[in-house]
């Protein structure tokens, strides 16, 4: 027998390693292809619902006119103009834009508040785009084996063949979508023309191929890396959250312990949950995580675990629900509250702010005068003793037709306007105007008195403005 102090035989010892040798090891591990598994159900048909919805928008509404020749959705960059329907809108309505991008996110917030992550599982662009290309690849590849099975096989004659035709039909519709992308930004009518004829203009070229790259990288090659490594919405999310928060969870009280069994096995008798440990609900994950072990930020909330789970419940005869939207309150047996302070405080912003929008953009008078009086001169008295104030008056027609503005003034007995009582403006047009004032000096009780310059569309009563100025004249 060998003493305990005794050094072991040669042949069985290890030796230590060198104090200069380095053991190098990668901070980072390597990405995995997931192969999400497809999944038939209430929610997948609802994403496939809402899918259809969004993209028949988005290649749908450039090609929709409003009109004889006015595309209905246009952002016209050259012309600073953008066309929304049965409105056009000027870079001095920016602030429009900037109340919409606060309704937004007031929304987001709202929904995030209530339901957790829909917006990402069910209408986030990133989402869709992803869906309509694992779509393809499964019609070229096949199903969640047949595609595993094909990435292990060496690069022979079949597996060239589907993976072309899938990239193909990739850039394809990525070239579709970076050329209806453009569309909202160029007529799109006049953009396919020019597409036919090989006329297409730098900028167009570019953005293009810029956003059709953006739709085959991002949908096609880095899909869930988006949602869990670069999307920051996934990192703040929690900060909306709260216990009355739906969200998708596992109810592991029901759940476990889990294991496989026979469909007629007593869970009593062999201490098991509902959990049969198929880890189905790991295979339809498009992020790949187990949703067993617990709320985690890679979770897009698209319910495909959902939808799977509780067809396992059905066949082996259980009550649906094992995985299921609910929320944290509800899985401790407490009560959830919808209608609960934030919630009311986002919806209540979210109203106001958006029945103020509304308002503003169906009140809006699609017409702007400015009125700027002459800084050389206070005022100036005529050879016949009346007195003269001088003003710039800028006029933009900021409706879609062309209108003949009536101009006039008032606020003081007997005043008259010296200038054009009428111009023409084209739609978008502006002009500067220089009209004087004459008042009689008896007329005027103080030194500064308000007057009011009237501008009128001749052939549209509803197009008229009223804009405020002052007429100085001597100390009566």
């Amino acid at each position: 027998m060998t003493h305990p102090l005794q050094p072991l035989p040669r042949d069985t010892r290890k030796a230590a390693p060198p104090a200069t040798e380095f053991i190098e090891q990668s901070l980072y591990a390597k990405h995995i292809k997931i192969y999400p598994r497809k999944v038939h159900g209430f929610f997948a048909d609802l994403r496939v619902i809402l899918a259809s919805i969004t993209l028949g928008i988005f290649y749908g509404l450039p090609w929709l006119n409003w009109g004889a020749h006015r595309q209905a959705f246009l952002i016209d960059l050259p012309a600073h103009k953008f066309n929304l329907f049965a409105w056009t809108f000027w870079p001095e309505d920016l602030f429009y834009l900037a109340v919409i991008l606060m309704i937004s996110a007031l929304a987001l917030f709202l929904f995030t508040a209530v339901a957790g992550r829909v917006w990402c599982g069910f209408a986030c662009p990133q989402t869709v785009w992803t869906e309509i290309f694992m779509w393809m690849e499964r019609k070229i590849e096949g199903d969640r084996m047949q595609q595993m099975k094909l990435a292990q096989q060496p690069w022979n004659r079949e597996r060239i063949f589907r993976y072309s035709a899938k990239h193909a039909l990739w850039l394809l519709f990525a070239l579709w979508t970076g050329f209806t992308f453009v569309g909202f930004f160029t007529p799109i009518r006049e953009l396919a023309l020019s597409m036919v004829n090989f006329s297409l203009g730098p900028w167009e070229t570019f953005w293009v191929f810029f956003y059709a790259f953006a739709t085959y990288g991002n949908a096609g090659w880095l899909r869930e890396r988006v949602c869990t490594d670069m999307c920051p919405y996934a990192r703040f999310q929690g900060a909306m959250f709260d216990r009355d928060t739906l969200i998708i969870s596992y109810d592991s009280a029901r759940g476990e312990p889990r294991g496989a069994r026979n469909r007629s096995a007593d869970l009593k008798q062999e201490n098991l949950g509902d959990c049969i440990s198929c880890t189905l609900c790991v295979q339809v994950c498009p992020t790949g995580i187990d949703i067993r072990d617990g709320l985690q930020h890679q979770c897009i909330a698209c319910a495909a675990c959902v939808d799977v789970c509780d067809s396992v419940m059905d066949h082996m005869g259980y009550a649906r629900g094992l995985i299921r939207y609910t929320t944290a309150n509800a899985l401790a047996g407490k009560p959830s509250r919808v209608l609960r302070p934030r919630v009311v405080i986002y919806s209540m912003v979210l109203i106001a702010v958006t029945v103020a929008l509304l308002a503003a953009v169906l009140l809006r008078v699609p017409l702007k005068v400015d009125v700027v009086r002459d800084r050389n001169s206070l005022y100036r008295e005529t050879n016949a003793g009346m007195i003269e104030n001088v003003y710039t008056l800028k006029i933009m027609n900021r409706d879609q037709a062309r209108h003949t503005y009536a101009l006039s003034a008032d606020g003081i007995d007997g005043l008259r306007l010296d200038s054009d009582a009428e111009l023409s403006l084209d739609a978008g047009g502006t002009r500067e105007v220089v009209v004087r004032l004459v008042a009689d000096p008896a007329k005027l009780t103080q030194r500064s008195t308000k007057v009011v310059f009237a501008v009128h569309a001749t052939d549209d009563a509803k197009i008229a403005l009223r804009e405020d100025a002052r007429f100085l004249g001597p100390q009566p």
